[in-house]
């Protein structure tokens, strides 16, 4: 990381060398150069998250004094974060990745997709080098998943209620294959938003039976490769029937089971682009938590969320103004923690902005804190997006030479904050 981003990050604490403010940065140990907070607000205490990066969380110090006029940094595990009355074990979060996208492009919000506008991350098939991007994820910022977007008409060729197109999904195997080769996890998405070519599944558009036939195919050829996770829908928005939906939730995750894949993980998605903030309120957590496993189980059946930190959650602004803590992440940790459930947060993001570094870092703080009930995260995005898109987590470089964005190096990787560049 550059001194320029050191120098940004040193903004987020309260003041120069005085107490931090709760979730602002603090001193590491670790941390060459520092010149920021070394305490924190009472009610808070400095946290170690890594190597590079230690942060103000609920808490309260339990060291004794140290003899010299520098704090001594307390490497705790456990806190009570605002807004939950009960928190479970802290830790590292089980996942934490990248979208990697191009199969996805060509697919609109109303779910129609055309299958020759799939522009697959890969340079044999003349798009960037998603191997590179994911070895360089894995390698240098300790990265373990990564989200495969694809449009459901790039499998089937365009046409409904067809079975999945083989030529068309051996390309997209390349991109898988290419993931598993990293040893991440693999999240396979159709980025469809419950619909096709505007008709809602379940709901006048495709059948439950045409749904669960493309899953069942899907699920067939990857039943045996552990570290694939199957996410159900992409971002299901004005679904009029949130039962009815479960219902096609259900017609999936029955025909990835019975496929074979009796082990992998499966991402349900509740309604409203999948908002980790309505979850609750929209009626998708009831309505989800009946879909089960054939044998009546819910093992392995992980509710799918998203949530953005710009002003209206639509990932669209650079400008972050939210850690998302009180209006959703607590109030989905209790529901979650009451119901046995938890939950994967697998797109969230943020502009290569200083406002953006301060909200992530607090919200991935948090998350770690609930790491009983949240998995974990996946930003959105990288692949074939441009550098010049605005929630670009596209690093520059090629070979074995890359630089992370500012968002990326400050706080998304878990490795953040280590010795390396800086795009901001």
């Amino acid at each position: 990381m550059t001194y320029r981003t050191f120098a940004l990050i040193a903004l987020f604490a309260a003041s120069a060398r005085g107490q931090g403010g709760l979730y602002s940065q603090c001193e590491s140990e670790h941390l060459s150069g520092w010149t920021g907070a070394t305490t924190c607000v009472s009610g808070a205490v400095c946290t170690v998250s890594n190597d590079y990066y230690s942060q103000c969380l609920p808490g309260t110090a339990t060291t004794t004094a140290a003899s010299t006029t520098t704090a001594s940094t307390t490497k705790t595990t456990t806190a009570t974060a605002p807004g939950s009355s009960n928190t479970g074990a802290a830790g590292p979060l089980k996942y934490v990745g990248v979208n990697i996208a191009g199969f996805d492009f060509g697919c609109n919000t109303d779910g129609s997709c055309t299958a020759s506008a799939a522009y697959p991350p890969l340079t044999q098939y003349y798009g960037k080098d998603g191997k590179g991007q994911m070895t360089h994820f894995v390698n240098d910022d300790g990265y373990n998943v990564f989200r495969l977007p694809v449009g459901w008409q790039f499998l089937t060729n365009n046409v409904l209620g067809a079975p999945v197109n083989q030529t068309n999904l051996a390309i997209y195997d390349a991109l898988v294959q290419t993931c598993l080769d990293t040893g991440a996890a693999c999240i396979i998405d159709i980025h469809n938003y419950a619909r096709w070519n505007g008709g809602i599944i379940g709901q006048g558009g495709p059948t439950n039976a045409q749904f669960a036939a493309t899953w069942s195919e899907i699920a067939t050829k990857y039943k045996d490769t552990a570290n694939v996770i199957f996410g159900v829908m992409n971002e299901p928005h004005d679904i009029p029937d949130i039962t009815l939906w479960a219902g096609s939730v259900q017609a999936a995750v029955t025909a990835i089971r019975n496929a074979g894949a009796t082990t992998q993980l499966i991402l349900l998605p509740g309604n409203d682009w999948t908002s980790a903030g309505t979850f609750i309120s929209n009626g998708s957590g009831d309505a989800l938590k009946k879909v089960v496993n054939p044998d009546g189980s819910t093992t392995g059946l992980i509710f799918d969320v998203h949530k953005y930190l710009d002003s209206d959650n639509s990932g669209t602004h650079p400008e972050c103004v939210t850690n998302n803590i009180d209006g959703a992440w607590a109030p989905l940790a209790t529901w979650l923690r009451a119901n046995g459930r938890q939950a994967f947060n697998t797109e969230t993001g943020g502009g290569n902005v200083a406002s953006c570094a301060t909200y992530m870092c607090q919200q991935i703080a948090y998350q770690a804190q609930n790491s009983d009930v949240f998995l974990g995260y996946v930003g959105w995005a990288a692949g074939n997006f441009d550098v010049s898109y605005v929630l670009s987590e596209l690093p520059a470089g090629s070979g074995s030479s890359w630089t992370d964005t500012s968002l990326v190096a400050a706080c998304m990787a878990p490795r953040a904050g280590a010795q390396k560049g800086s795009t901001l």
